[in-house]
C-alpha cells in the first residue's frame, strides 16, 4: 500500500509551518514529514504545533538524532504526542548527521551501538515496561513512565548503511530512507530490512513501512528547478555508511 505525503523542509522558516500543514491536511494528505537538520527547527516543537493546527493529518519527525536526547527524555515527548494526538504522531530515530554530532560533543564511537541499545529501551518504554539496562551509551535504573501511550505507538528508524538497515528491521515498524534514494537502492533497503525482521523474536510478519521522499516540481520552469535540486542534493553521489 502507498501512502501520499510531503516534506516540510527546514531550511523554510518556522512561521511558514502553519500555511503548509494546513494545506496539506485541506488537500487530503496522508503524512506530512518534518526533517530536524541541526541546527535549525526542533522537531518535537515543529511537530506539536502541525498537529494542533490539523485536524486528521499525520505527522511525523524524520529524524530525531538519538545522541541528542537522553531516551527517557524522548519517551516521555513521544508518549505525551500519542496521548494528545492519538495514531496523528509519527516518530523516527537515527543516529544523526555525524560531523553535527561532534560539533555539540555528542558524537558515539559505535552510532550502531547507540542506536542499538537507544532503540530497544525506547520501545520497551513506550510500551509501558520498567526499564533497568546499563549498555555502553544508555544506562536506566528502574524507569517507567506515568503517563504511556494507551498502545505503543510505531517507532521509524532512519538506515543508509546495510548494518543500520538490518537494526531498522529488526527494531523498527518503519524505516527511513534518504530523500531521493533511487528505485535499486530502495529494493537494496528492503532486502536488508527484511533480514533484519527475520532476526525478530516475535512481529517479523508484521507491516513494516518503506519511508522515501521523491524530489517534484509544477508549474513553469519545473524541469529546470527539479534538475537544480538534483544537483543541491547531491543524488547521483553512491550512497554509503553504517
Amino acid at each position: 500500500m502507498t501512502t501520499l505525503g510531503a516534506v516540510y523542509l527546514p531550511y523554510l522558516p518556522p512561521e511558514r509551518l502553519r500555511a503548509v500543514a494546513q494545506a496539506a491536511d485541506e488537500a487530503g494528505l496522508e503524512e506530512l514529514w518534518l526533517w530536524e537538520d541541526c541546527f535549525l527547527e526542533g522537531g518535537v516543537a515543529s511537530m506539536s504545533a502541525a498537529l494542533a493546527w490539523t485536524e486528521r493529518l499525520r505527522v511525523g519527525i524524520g529524524l530525531l538524532p538519538v545522541p541528542l536526547r537522553n531516551v527517557a527524555v524522548a519517551a516521555m515527548e513521544v508518549a505525551t504526542l500519542d496521548r494528545l494526538f492519538p495514531g496523528r504522531a509519527l516518530v523516527g530515530i537515527g543516529h544523526g548527521v555525524q560531523d553535527w554530532m561532534g560539533q555539540v560533543g555528542v558524537r558515539a564511537e559505535s552510532p550502531v551501538t547507540l542506536l542499538r541499545e537507544y532503540g530497544t529501551a525506547l520501545r520497551a518504554l513506550l510500551a509501558g515496561e520498567r526499564v533497568t539496562t546499563k549498555g555502553r551509551y544508555v544506562s536506566l535504573d528502574g524507569v517507567a513512565l506515568d503517563w504511556p501511550p494507551p498502545a505503543r505507538p510505531p517507532l521509524f528508524v532512519g538506515a543508509v548503511g546495510p548494518r543500520s538497515l538490518r537494526l531498522a528491521g529488526e527494531l523498527g515498524d518503519g524505516t527511513l530512507l534518504s530523500g531521493g534514494t533511487p528505485p535499486d537502492e530502495v529494493r537494496r533497503a528492503r532486502a536488508l530490512v527484511d533480514e533484519g525482521r527475520a532476526r525478530r523474536a516475535e512481529g517479523a510478519d508484521d507491516p513494516h513501512q518503506i519511508v522515501v521522499s521523491v524530489h517534484a516540481a509544477i508549474g513553469p520552469d519545473a524541469a529546470e528547478r527539479l534538475e537544480a535540486e538534483r544537483v543541491k542534493w547531491g543524488m547521483t553521489r553512491s550512497r554509503s555508511g553504517a
